[in-house]
């Protein structure tokens, strides 16, 4: 069995966690998965647009992202976009018209090399182990994976058991993503997601047996009943587990938008401030246990490629976070996937109906999209520099669009004024570098230079903290 080695020093400093100074800034504001984001998509894109962009990208490598939407049951925190069924003939339906859009685009992207896999949902792994394979079948009759590809997958430990462990590892997949969430059973009963700790350990020892590359932990903070004490024991578990990555969000509650959310229990929610301590709390345990901590949300052992890509300035952030594939263009599969290819974002009709109508007659499950011009191209490296390497180097990004930056973003270094009287930024003639104290403060200094944001309504966007 393989087991990481911990460090348990902290040769990096703590981002700062004084609750006035976080609060200070914008409370709500993109995650900048993408530049622009997807609130910018638009109907009038359209296939020929699409083809052009794939067109301009012909050297790249691809990354594929495939949407399974079907769950057993509601988990009443999910704002994902999915659909709860017991019925599993519906996930065959559904594979008929993925295989089919899989051939549809392989007609244009099957040539490229195919660096990397990724199945998200929803849960991918409501597919029985036939479905599944079904699936990767087609993936690699129409794509040309690499050797080395990394293929991974998202899953639900409730319908797990250390076969289907097996059964994936001879599939090809080498990283594992499990939803935790919290081990504290009044929080698990609270939000319908009740799920036992010795099965996820039987599960992660299983995967490290299999010789799985990554194992990452998802949780989630600000959830009802959740108290300094019950966190701690969820974060002692993941201790004991002694995982490559974990990955932190905050809860975002938004019953008017997510129905299932209506569900909790509002009374037991964390106000911000209690919300803001388990968050101080998660970061800090995490931190002294040795991860190192990425971007905004992602925390990972320094030996892990995620760490390294951060260590090595080529981290990379799409729409599943963080990536250690920077450079691979994305291509989304399956209902709502989103693609990022060339200098377009594109994405795929939300429901199952226009999903299906669109494949079976227009031939592409297209629904909206974008074309990047110059600007978006010049804030698009601004943003994703700033997310990913907390810095700009001015001189690179002159010399790689033929501006002059501090001219070309005159106003936007003036609005980053705050952040350099605090402390956080520094404005240097040659670079703009974000203090390491500062890192829970990354989108809030990436909406400086966001040309959209006054298009959309701050409701729209998550807590930034």
């Amino acid at each position: 069995m393989r087991t990481p080695v911990i460090n348990t020093s902290m040769p990096f400093d703590l981002p700062t966690l004084d609750f006035t100074l976080l609060h200070k800034y914008p409370s709500r504001g993109p995650r900048y998965t993408s530049y622009p984001t997807a609130l910018n998509f638009s109907p009038r894109f359209a296939a020929q647009d699409l083809r052009r962009a794939i067109e301009m990208s012909k050297n790249k490598t691809l990354s594929l992202y495939v949407h399974i939407p079907f769950c057993h049951r509601l988990c009443y925190y999910c704002g994902c976009n999915k659909i709860v069924t017991r019925l599993q003939s519906k996930a065959d339906i559904y594979l008929d018209y993925l295989l089919k859009e899989i051939a549809l685009q392989a007609e244009v992207l099957g040539h490229k090399p195919v660096t990397q896999l990724h199945l998200g949902g929803g849960t991918p792994n409501f597919l029985t182990d036939a479905q599944l394979q079904r699936l990767i079948d087609g993936l690699k009759a129409h794509f040309n994976f690499t050797d080395d590809a990394q293929l991974s997958i998202e899953i639900d430990p409730r319908n797990m058991s250390p076969q289907r462990i097996d059964s994936m590892a001879k599939m090809g997949f080498n990283r594992l993503s499990i939803g935790i969430q919290d081990t504290d059973p009044t929080v698990q009963e609270a939000i319908n997601r009740v799920q036992s700790s010795e099965l996820i350990e039987c599960l992660i020892n299983r995967a490290k047996e299999k010789g799985f590359r990554s194992i990452n932990l998802d949780l989630i903070y600000g959830l009802p009943f959740q108290t300094p004490d019950t966190f701690a024991r969820t974060l002692d578990f993941v201790h004991k587990m002694q995982v490559e990555r974990v990955s932190l969000f905050s809860y975002a509650h938004l019953p008017e938008r997510f129905a299932a959310q209506r569900k909790l229990a509002t009374d037991a929610l964390p106000n911000s401030e209690q919300k803001f301590h388990l968050m101080r709390q998660a970061i800090e345990t995490l931190c002294a246990n040795g991860y190192q901590f990425i971007g905004i949300d992602h925390f990972a052992l320094p030996s892990d490629e995620l760490a390294k890509a951060q260590q090595n300035k080529v981290l990379g952030r799409n729409f599943q976070g963080y990536t250690t594939d920077s450079q691979s263009d994305l291509l989304g599969l399956g209902v709502s996937a989103i693609s990022a290819l060339g200098n377009s974002y594109s994405q795929n009709h939300k429901e199952l109906a226009g999903y299906y109508y669109s494949i079976e007659h227009q031939g592409s499950a297209l629904e909206k999209g974008l074309t990047l011009g110059k600007d978006d191209l010049i804030r698009q490296r601004v943003i994703s520099d700033i997310m990913c390497n907390s810095m700009l180097d001015k001189t690179t990004i002159s010399l790689a669009f033929e501006i002059d930056f501090d001219q070309y973003f005159a106003d936007e270094l003036q609005q980053l004024a705050p952040f350099v009287e605090d402390g956080l930024v520094t404005n240097l003639p040659y670079a703009v570098i974000v203090a390491p104290k500062a890192q829970l403060l990354l989108r809030s200094i990436c909406m400086v230079f966001d040309a959209y944001l006054g298009l959309a309504t701050g409701q729209k966007y998550s807590a930034t903290i």
